[in-house]
């Protein structure tokens, strides 16, 4: 392996001055392959105090899209501009990693990956946390054999929604929003971490009513529009075969339920939160008598947002592929948006934009870099 810590960091901006901001900020300070060179936003007085906070440039968005300086930057814009901001960046000659969704549909997260391709640059698309501890180390489990093949698993998003405690809820329940939307590309990028890419779904879907009430401090009282379905849940079919139960909801006060469990043909995994990088992992293979906790096998257990930009990075000084790509931000779209075409046609609806599985990490890299 080359000396990584010689690979040259890239000059990054950041679009979207809002509440997930200060995690991608501080997770630019972890990776050496990223250097948080500015920022911008719709609103300067967001982006001012950004960029005062971070001792980085505040800049119009025209600004930053014109700076021959930057090389990369982070879309961290609302959902349904995700898409339009993306080929800005890309108009502009600049690489772009993105929040998720990668956009609102597939045929505008087509339109995004084919003029990435026709410009020679990389688009990337959160979630990243399956880089983290957590996931990377269950991955290692089932690729070592722990629970044997894959057969069946579970996976659970279930909560009350994000009206109690979000400054900004609104956009949860308009068009672009809701459980799949914004909490899903968690739960199915983890599951294609893990088993792969997904081949058909089955699904159902609902809408609790027209309104929801805001009870954050900023919105108090206020009714929400609900213009998406508020729980979904259906079966994914994997091109190994696997069959996974899953369920994501805005309309469950409490439940009991793991993140995501894997059961295999000689034993289980218990899979931790996949919105998180660390969790507990367990596993359980019959003669024992109960489950065992795992211990991590890779760094990066606590908030490593940013990971999947470095990993970019890296990739595009060595040329392999990164691992939070376009191409598996496009395929995890289509799996989401197929729940709502089963629900609507009663069903099962076959992927057509596959990708590959994502390599795992090596084991032992240094502090702050990573493979290439």
């Amino acid at each position: 392996m080359k000396n990584l810590s010689s690979v040259p960091a890239l000059n990054v901006g950041i679009i979207g001055c809002g509440n997930i901001f200060p995690a991608y900020a501080k997770g630019c300070t972890i990776f050496r392959a990223l250097n948080l060179k500015a920022c911008a936003d719709l609103n300067m007085e967001a982006a001012a105090k950004r960029a005062e906070e971070y001792h980085i440039a505040a800049l119009s968005v025209d600004e930053l899209l014109a700076d021959p300086s930057i090389d990369l930057v982070i879309n961290l814009t609302v959902p349904k501009v995700h898409a339009k901001v993306s080929m800005e960046i890309l108009r502009a000659g600049k690489h772009v990693y993105g929040e998720k969704p990668l956009a609102l549909d597939t045929q505008e997260g087509k339109a995004v990956l084919e003029l990435a391709a026709s410009k020679k640059l990389r688009v990337g698309c959160a979630p990243d946390t399956f880089l983290g501890a957590g996931l990377q180390t269950s991955r290692k489990l089932i690729d070592d054999g722990w629970i044997g093949r894959p057969l069946a698993g579970t996976a659970f998003m279930l909560g009350a929604g994000p009206e109690r405690w979000h400054p900004n809820p609104a956009f949860f329940y308009a068009q672009g929003g809701g459980p799949m939307l914004d909490m899903g590309p968690y739960y199915i990028t983890a599951l294609v971490h893990l088993l792969g890419p997904v081949s058909a779904v089955s699904a159902m879907a609902s809408k609790s009513g027209p309104g929801r009430l805001a009870t954050c401090k900023e919105h108090f009282g206020e009714i929400l529009p609900v213009e998406v379905a508020t729980h979904n849940s259906g079966s994914l079919l994997f091109e190994n075969g696997a069959v996974v139960t899953i369920a994501v909801s805005f309309d469950v006060p409490r439940h009991t339920h793991k993140p995501i469990e894997i059961y295999g043909t000689e034993g289980s995994i218990s899979v931790p939160d996949p919105n998180t990088f660390g969790g507990p992992i367990s596993v359980f293979r019959p003669g024992n008598e109960d489950w065992k906790e795992m211990p991590f096998a890779y760094a990066y257990h606590e908030n490593s947002r940013s990971i999947g930009a470095a990993d970019m990075a890296h990739a595009i000084h060595s040329g392999r592929e990164h691992r939070c790509n376009g191409s598996l931000a496009l395929h995890v779209l289509e799996v989401m948006k197929a729940f709502e075409k089963s629900q609507e046609s009663r069903c099962t609806i076959e992927i057509a934009n596959r990708c590959t599985q994502p390599k795992a990490f090596p084991q032992g890299l240094p502090p702050g870099v990573l493979d290439d």
